[in-house]
């Protein structure tokens, strides 16, 4: 994809952005997923070019009217992250409010088995790194350390320490 087109294409995306949190200022409630992808004990996140671009967060996204938000999750990884055949189970269902927007939100989990098959949408997304759950980076979005702590209480054991500190960007 040429540069011109990407970044044109990245205006769009910052452009729909607002329009997003606008709908939501007007009352609509939209419904999302973040997906906590692993490997190897790390956690994958994303900064994007759109919204707060200095921000990590989990990679997600909206949940289409009648789609299941596992398909959704599945969809939005290969849409994002060109990752196929994720095998997702569903960690947590709840309403909250991220950058503005009012959402039902779904947190799905999959382990990836190849973190080199990771090819991100240069529209949408500006960077990707593996974090140990230890290490995450100091400015995440509201509900990311939130939900990098469902994964400890999977198998019922505690959730790993959450520190600040300086980025465990692998």
């Amino acid at each position: 994809m040429s540069g011109l087109r990407v970044a044109l294409l990245r205006g769009l995306y910052r452009v729909a952005w607002r329009g997003v949190q606008l709908r939501s200022m007007l009352g609509h409630r939209g419904n999302g997923v973040k997906c906590l992808l692993t490997h190897d004990g790390k956690v994958l996140m994303v900064r994007h070019t759109y919204g707060r671009r200095d921000v990590w967060y989990l990679p997600g996204g909206g949940v289409h009217r009648g789609e299941p938000p596992l398909d959704a999750a599945a969809r939005e990884m290969e849409e994002e992250l060109g990752l196929r055949e994720l095998r997702f189970r569903t960690l947590a269902r709840f309403e909250t409010r991220l950058e503005r927007i009012d959402v039902r939100l779904t947190c799905a989990h999959a382990e990836v088995t190849d973190p080199t098959a990771v090819s991100p949408d240069p529209v949408e997304i500006a960077d990707v790194g593996w974090f140990v759950p230890e290490r995450l980076p100091t400015r995440m979005g509201l509900e990311e350390r939130r939900l990098i702590g469902l994964l400890g209480t999977e198998s019922g054991s505690p959730a790993p320490p959450q520190e600040d500190g300086p980025p465990g960007h692998v």
